[in-house]
C-alpha cells in the first residue's frame, strides 16, 4: 500500500496580509527614537536625509521584487543566494540572516519589556521581566503554530495597532505646527546628511521578512513584487510626515530622549504620552509576531534544502505549519531574550541584514541568466545599472559598521561554516 504523501505548507498569504509582513518588519520602535537623531545631526534640514534613505532603500527593494518574483519557494535571501551561487554562501547568508532574527526576538522581547513597565512597573524587571517576555513568546509560537491563517491575521492586526498611534500622531500634529520653526526643507550639508541617511536605511530594513514565506504568498510571483513596493512607498511617507510633525511641535527635539512621546505630549497632554507609549509596545510585540512568522520558514527552508537536519522541516497534518521550526525558534529566541548578555549579540543582526541584501542583489543579475526562462510579472528597468548601484549601497553601508560588529559577525561567519560542513560529513556519512 502507497504510503501518504507528507502534508505541505498551504498558500493563505493575500497580498495585504504580505504587505502588512513588509511593512510590520520595517516599523519597529527605532522610528519613536530616530527623529531626535535625525534633529541632532541635521536639524531643520532632517526630511533631505530620509528622501535619500528611501531612494537608497528603494534600489534595493527593486532587486528583492524582481527576485523575489522568480520564486514559489520559501526562503527568500537564502533561497536566492543558494541558487545564485550554490550550497556554501547559501547557507552562510541563511544561518546569518537565522541569528539576526533569533537575536532580534531577543532584543525586542526585553525593549517590549521595558515598554510595558511604563504601565506596569513590575514587567521591566526581576521575575515580572520573565515572565511577561515568556509569556508572550509563547503566545505568538501558540498562535502560528495554529495555522498560517491566524499567524498573518494576528499580524494584520498588530500592524494596524502599531500604525494608528503614529497616524494619530501625525494627524492630530499637523493643526499644531509651530509657524516659526526653521524652514523644513533647508540644505543639508553633505557629510550630516550621509550621516542620517546610514541611520535611516535601516530603518527602512525589514522589508526582507515578506520575501520568506513564500511557499505560503497566493499568487507569490505577482504579489510578492507588489506587496514590497507598495510597502516601502507607505513607510517612507509615513517617516517623512512623523519628522515634519516632530520638527514642528516640538522645541527641543534634538536633545528629547522621548521625542515622539514628548511631541504628542505638548499637543494631546498626558494622553499623548500614554498614547505613543502604548504605540511601541504595540510596535514590539508587532515585530516579533512578524519574526514568529517567518524565522521558522527560513529554517524550515533550510531543512527543505537538507542544510539543517530535516525533522525542521516537518509540517503539521492538521495546522499544515513548520511546528518543529516554530517550537525550536520560540526556545532559541527565549533563551537568548534571558541570556543577560544577548545586546553583544545583537551586534551580528546589521550586518547579516546588509549581507543579504549584497547577495540578493549580486543574484539578480545571475539569476536572470540561469532562469531566463520563468516568467516574469515585473523586471527592474535599466538593466545591472540598478543592481550594481544596490550592492554599492549595501557595502557602502558595510563600511559603517564597527569594529565589535565585525569580530562578532566573522565568528558567526566561521561558526557557520563548521554547522554547513559538519552537516554536510554527517549525511554523506550517513548515506554510506
Amino acid at each position: 500500500m502507497k504510503e501518504p504523501a507528507p502534508p505541505k505548507l498551504v498558500r493563505a498569504v493575500g497580498l495585504f496580509s504580505l504587505t502588512a509582513i513588509a511593512v510590520n518588519g520595517m516599523v519597529g520602535s527605532g522610528i519613536f527614537v530616530l527623529p531626535a537623531e535625525v534633529a541632532r545631526i541635521l536639524g531643520p534640514a532632517g526630511l533631505w536625509a530620509y528622501v535619500v534613505a528611501a531612494l537608497a532603500a528603494g534600489l534595493i527593494v527593486l532587486c528583492f521584487a524582481e527576485v523575489g518574483g522568480l520564486f514559489d519557494r520559501s526562503g527568500g535571501p537564502y533561497l536566492y543566494a543558494r541558487t545564485a551561487f550554490g550550497d556554501w554562501i547559501g547557507f552562510e547568508i541563511g544561518w546569518m540572516t537565522l541569528l539576526a532574527r533569533l537575536t532580534a526576538v531577543a532584543a525586542i522581547s526585553n525593549a517590549f519589556a521595558r515598554y510595558l513597565g511604563f504601565f506596569w512597573p513590575a514587567a521591566a524587571t526581576g521575575p515580572g521581566r520573565v515572565i511577561v517576555i515568556s509569556a508572550s513568546i509563547a503566545a505568538l509560537a501558540a498562535i502560528n503554530l495554529r495555522g498560517v491563517q491566524q499567524g498573518t491575521w494576528v499580524n494584520n492586526l498588530l500592524t494596524i495597532s502599531k500604525l494608528a498611534p503614529l497616524l494619530v500622531f501625525v494627524a492630530a500634529g499637523a493643526f499644531f505646527l509651530d509657524p516659526g520653526r526653521p524652514q523644513a526643507w533647508s540644505v543639508p550639508n553633505s557629510a550630516g546628511l550621509q550621516q542620517a541617511a546610514l541611520l535611516l536605511i535601516f530603518a527602512f530594513g525589514g522589508f526582507e521578512f515578506a520575501v520568506i514565506p513564500g511557499e505560503e504568498v497566493i499568487y507569490p510571483r505577482r504579489n510578492v513584487p507588489i506587496g514590497l513596493l507598495t510597502a516601502v512607498c507607505l513607510v517612507a511617507v509615513l517617516y517623512l510626515l512623523i519628522q515634519f510633525v516632530a520638527q514642528g511641535t516640538l522645541p527641543g527635539l534634538a536633545a528629547s530622549e522621548t521625542p515622539l512621546a514628548s511631541a504628542s505630549r505638548r499637543f494631546l497632554g498626558p494622553l499623548g504620552g500614554i498614547l505613543l507609549t502604548a504605540g511601541a509596545v504595540l510596535s514590539t510585540s508587532g515585530t516579533n509576531s512578524a519574526i514568529m512568522l517567518v524565522g521558522p520558514r527560513l529554517v524550515y527552508a533550510m531543512a527543505e534544502g537538507r542544510q539543517l537536519p530535516s525533522v525542521f522541516a516537518r509540517v503539521h497534518s492538521r495546522y499544515r505549519t513548520p511546528y518543529v521550526a516554530i517550537v525550536a525558534v520560540a526556545l532559541v529566541g527565549w533563551a537568548f531574550a534571558m541570556y543577560n548578555q544577548f545586546a553583544s549579540l545583537v551586534a551580528i543582526s546589521a550586518i547579516a541584514r546588509i549581507l543579504s541584501y549584497v547577495a540578493t542583489c549580486l543574484a539578480l543579475p545571475v539569476l536572470r541568466r540561469k532562469m531566463a526562462h520563468v516568467e516574469r510579472v515585473f523586471s527592474v528597468p535599466g538593466g545591472a545599472t540598478i543592481p550594481i548601484a544596490a550592492t554599492a549601497i549595501s557595502i557602502w553601508l558595510l563600511m559603517g559598521s564597527t569594529r565589535n560588529q565585525i569580530i562578532l559577525s566573522a565568528a558567526a561567519v566561521v561558526s557557520g561554516a563548521i554547522v554547513c560542513g559538519a552537516y554536510r560529513w554527517h549525511t554523506r556519512n550517513a548515506v554510506k
